[in-house]
């Protein structure tokens, strides 16, 4: 049990809007209050909401730093976030002032490494560049010299963090002939990495100068903050394809741009960005980078999966209990 004491209808804050049937559900169960919009909530009303409510329901788009969690009212008690990765969350600044966070993990795993897998075919086979010859009107028909790309099948993957997305990629991945190679804090069981024929390195920088492939699945955090940083782009050989669907922060993106720019790159498959919604111009003037606007977890069968965790984290917590996806101190 987290705290005896019962929260019977806690006042619920959701920052943004959230499928129909959650919203309902929630506006059913709790004394709710939503932004019922598709805009972010200003920094202002974040702090206004967060004065007066016993939960947040936030989403990756909402920056709470220590300094509105220092201003948060006595009554909040759980920051139920809505989505995976929290490192828009000052987790350290919540445990100090009593405050729970939750998350919902294992939900979005299949889509978003559905994703991934789209944009390892995407990039090799160079899928966007054909798409926008055929809408240009330039297209003059097939040719033997025409768009060749190159095959996925016989090239090695190597993903960067090997929890349950880079696990699903790995999965899909080797459907698709690729040899699979990792990098984790910590080595899968022996049963895993044979099921996945699945190799693991110990040293990131031995697997980026070894792989064709690079795909990202590790949380940002301060450890991973600029985890590919310039001198580890530069021991990826140039006919090597980064894919990444994690988050921006993870990768260098100026000296990812440079290697893109100069050939040291083969290509790139992004759909997070360090500054988003800005993108880089540079990126966006490359024939060789896949890119879409963050739509990893974007199925509405995910987003309700998503919206149900953050219902059932929060009715657990209502009743006393801990909430089932409680993020603990290895998350700091």
């Amino acid at each position: 049990m987290v705290d005896p004491r019962r929260c019977l209808n806690p006042r619920v804050v959701v920052t943004r809007e959230l499928p129909d049937p959650i919203m309902d559900r929630m506006a059913a169960l709790f004394d709710s209050r939503f932004n019922r919009s598709d805009e972010k909530m200003s920094r202002a009303a974040l702090a206004t909401a967060m004065a007066d409510c016993d939960v947040l329901v936030p989403t990756v788009t909402d920056a709470i730093d220590a300094e509105l969690i220092g201003q948060a009212g006595p009554r909040l008690k759980l920051i139920a976030n809505f989505g995976a990765g929290i490192n828009h969350i000052d987790l350290k600044a919540a445990r100090a002032r009593g405050i729970l966070v939750t998350n919902t993990p294992g939900v979005l795993t299949e889509d978003t490494a559905d994703m991934t897998m789209a944009l390892i075919l995407s990039v090799p086979r160079r899928l966007a560049e054909g798409e926008k010859l055929v809408r240009s009107g330039a297209w003059r028909g097939w040719s033997p010299g025409g768009m060749l790309g190159h095959r996925i099948g016989g090239k090695a993957l190597g993903i960067v963090g090997m929890g349950r997305i880079g696990q699903a990629v790995a999965r899909r991945a080797k459907a698709f002939g690729l040899s699979i190679h990792y990098h984790n804090r910590r080595r899968l069981p022996a049963s895993i990495e044979q099921d996945l024929g699945a190799t693991w390195y110990d040293d990131l920088d031995a697997m980026l100068a070894t792989v064709d492939i690079v795909s990202i699945h590790t949380p940002l955090n301060a450890d991973s903050h600029d985890l590919l940083d310039r001198r580890r782009i530069a021991l990826m050989r140039p006919h090597v394809y980064l894919i990444n669907a994690s988050r921006g922060g993870i990768v260098d993106e100026e000296a990812m741009v440079d290697a893109l720019e100069g050939g040291r790159l083969a290509g790139a498959g992004l759909d997070v960005w360090r500054h988003e919604p800005e993108i880089d111009p540079r990126l966006l003037a490359l024939p060789n980078v896949v890119m879409t606007p963050h739509m990893g977890s974007a199925t509405l069968e995910g987003r309700v999966a998503a919206g149900e965790r953050v219902i059932a984290n929060i009715r657990s917590w209502a009743d006393g209990h801990r909430p089932p996806d409680q993020v603990l101190e290895g998350w700091l």
